[in-house]
């Protein structure tokens, strides 16, 4: 148990992966026993602690390092681990109370595994020299606020800020200026925007698939593709998109941060334009908790959604690699983020969010939502954050089948809750349900498409892409 971080270590910690010098190993077990005790460090060699409130991020299972997943229970425990509080959700709370909310804005850096498991106390010692020791001791203590701030960051932020990232917490306009793709020009031009989902296939044959684009094409503008969501494998979302470019429907191909890495994301990207992709959503992705046995790793993520979005919008915008290569001719794409609006308290929520613009988001597509009046708190904290206007938002919407679906996303799906009423009126639906469930996502549209701040809507089939059809047409959002 760390003294100052309300959770216990997950994992143990890390050690290098070389053979280090004998002062430099004692070194590092004397950090390890300081900073574990008192912040539950697990010795990353890349601490943020000055950023997290001082509380350390990899106590999360996900080793997420850019804010929470959205997946945790109604009583915001951990949904890998149940037995603890989601570390970032008391990261929020604590800087919350310390008044330091905007410092969790800042972009942060993946791991460096050549750092990994060493210790950082000789890089700090090493830059207050190089600042002047007697200096930083004297400006540390100044009242000048701007030179305190000045002199820490001289040493601190060049260590969670290495030259290969740069990481900051400003918003990052788009460095283009005509519309990359059909979603984004109809976004732009105001239109009030549908898109959905399409199944993938669990076998190699395409032929449901693209039957399943046909069904949905005259009523959709873009079609997204899960990157095995919960974890169960099925058809890549690449192929699936290529599948519907080549029936010429615009294809959303969302990356799950689960199963890439930052070599892996780079390269796919690099080539997706040539398959004629131009929308991506970069998502965490479902730990293989929920996944089917046997699972696979629970824990680091090689990238977390945030940094997806930071690496490839500087490929677009200023076409680098994260190694610092240069290209001639950088991939174009539209870049989006999920959000989860009821993961968190809204003034939370909406750091999480404002992050992943800052970072490169250009559109949200939401979790599931069935209380329309709720999406509104977080859409004034958006507000507040000067938010709304940098980013177009479509809420996800679901029609319910049976009862036992709605019962099972209300427990068992994180981030998605559905109000007593919704649960009553599934259960006295009977052998009507399927009709019932129509009946509450189009009501829920109508109120969806009143709200200020809402673009479009995302409609989640879940394997339901017949209905898709029905819900456009009678909510009135046909395109003529």
């Amino acid at each position: 148990m760390s003294c100052f971080t309300p959770s216990r270590r997950w994992q143990p910690a890390f050690y290098p992966f070389k053979k280090e010098k004998f002062g430099k190993r004692l070194l590092g077990r004397t950090e390890l026993l300081i900073k574990g005790t008192l912040f539950g460090c697990r010795m990353c060699g890349n601490c943020l602690l000055q950023e997290t409130a001082f509380m350390c991020p990899m106590e999360c299972p996900k080793g997420m390092r850019n804010g929470p997943c959205g997946g945790t229970t109604p009583a915001k425990n951990c949904y890998i681990d149940e037995s603890r509080k989601c570390i970032w959700y008391c990261i929020y709370k604590r800087a919350e109370k310390m008044g330091r909310e905007e410092m969790l804005l800042e972009v942060l850096p993946p791991l460096d595994w050549e750092k990994v498991g060493t210790e950082t106390w000789s890089e700090v010692v090493s830059l207050v020299r190089k600042t002047g020791t007697a200096r930083f001791i004297r400006n540390i203590f100044t009242a000048d606020k701007v030179k305190k701030s000045e002199t820490w960051d001289s040493v601190f932020k060049t260590i969670r800020q290495p030259g290969w990232w740069q990481g900051d917490s400003d918003y990052h306009a788009p460095g283009y200026q005509e519309p990359l793709s059909e979603l984004e020009r109809r976004l732009r031009n105001g239109e009030f925007v549908v898109a959905t989902e399409v199944t993938p296939p669990i076998s190699a044959n395409t032929d449901k698939l693209a039957k399943d684009i046909e069904l949905v094409k005259p009523y959709v503008t873009a079609v997204n593709f899960t990157d095995s969501s919960s974890a169960r494998p099925r058809m890549s979302s690449i192929s699936c998109s290529k599948v519907a470019v080549d029936h010429s429907v615009e294809a959303v191909l969302q990356i799950a941060a689960r199963d890439t890495t930052r070599t892996g994301l780079q390269a796919d990207i690099t080539g997706v334009n040539e398959l004629g992709i131009f929308n991506v959503l970069c998502i965490s992705g479902d730990s293989t908790k929920v996944g089917p046995s046997p699972l696979g790793p629970m824990n680091i993520l090689d990238i977390d959604s945030v940094q997806m979005l930071w690496i490839l919008r500087r490929m677009r915008d200023e076409g680098i690699y994260l190694d610092g290569r240069t290209m001639k001719n950088p991939p174009k794409m539209f870049l989006g983020a999920a959000t989860s609006p009821f993961a968190a308290e809204p003034s939370l929520q909406a750091i999480k969010d404002q992050k992943k613009v800052n970072a490169g988001a250009q559109f949200f597509q939401t979790n599931l939502v069935f209380d329309a009046d709720r999406l509104d708190p977080w859409l004034e904290q958006l507000d507040k954050r000067n938010v709304l206007n940098k980013v177009f938002i479509l809420v996800g919407v679901t029609p319910l089948k049976s009862f036992k679906m709605a019962e099972y996303l209300h427990t068992k799906v994180p981030g998605v809750s559905l109000p007593d009423n919704i649960l009553s009126r599934m259960k006295n639906a009977g052998e009507g349900a399927p009709e019932e469930g129509i009946l509450i996502a189009l009501n829920l549209i109508d109120s969806i498409k009143r709200k200020k701040g809402i673009n479009g809507i995302h409609i989640m089939s879940l394997g339901w892409e017949s209905v898709v059809k029905r819900i456009v047409t009678d909510s009135g959002l046909l395109r003529n």
